[in-house]
């Protein structure tokens, strides 16, 4: 009889008593899966826990900026520019130099790409998978690879017309693509 009452009680009863709060659960971080593989990868970079500038750092903020902009009309997109001041000129995020990512910037000189770094990328995948199999009639896993690339382009698409970073009449087309990278 006492398992019986002991199992109709809440769980909020077994607490101390003057106690209010709930007891503590411990639940796991939900992690994104893949879109189109097994992977639930945990592993990221870790950010400084400083978001000022390093003290051994002599660079102005407006060098910063003439830097990116100076290698956005070479043609880089935003993630190489931040490789390439990390590796040479040692500057480890930009965001705590000048006070805004290199995007941002880029948008403020006007040198922002036209269509978003993850989408052009994933463009430029399907069409290298694309001439590959121009060459190679047979590769039906190359084949199955480009729908899974393409389903995932009109997905980007799909969300970046919404956010309204893409023109609401842009379309993904295949027999295009190649001049959308070029």
């Amino acid at each position: 009889r006492l398992l019986q009452r002991l199992a109709r009680r809440s769980p909020k009863s077994f607490l101390p008593l003057g106690s209010k709060t709930s007891p503590p659960t411990f639940k796991k971080p939900a992690i994104m899966g893949r879109m189109h593989s097994k992977g639930k990868g945990m592993s990221s970079s870790a950010l400084p826990y400083k978001r000022s500038a390093p003290s051994w750092l002599k660079i102005t903020p407006t060098e910063v900026e003439e830097q990116c902009c100076k290698l956005a009309k070479k043609g880089l997109t935003p993630s190489q520019i931040g490789v390439i001041l990390r590796d040479y000129h040692g500057i480890t995020q930009v965001s705590s130099v000048t006070g805004s990512k290199v995007l941002r910037i880029l948008k403020g000189k006007g040198l922002a790409p036209t269509i978003p770094e993850d989408l052009y990328q994933l463009i430029k995948k399907a069409v290298s998978v694309r001439k590959h199999l121009d060459r190679n009639r047979k590769d039906r896993d190359s084949k199955f690879r480009l729908i899974l690339v393409e389903s995932r382009i009109h997905r980007l698409a799909r969300y970046y017309k919404t956010v309204r970073k893409l023109a609401p009449n842009w379309k993904y087309e295949s027999s295009t693509a190649s001049t959308l990278i070029a």
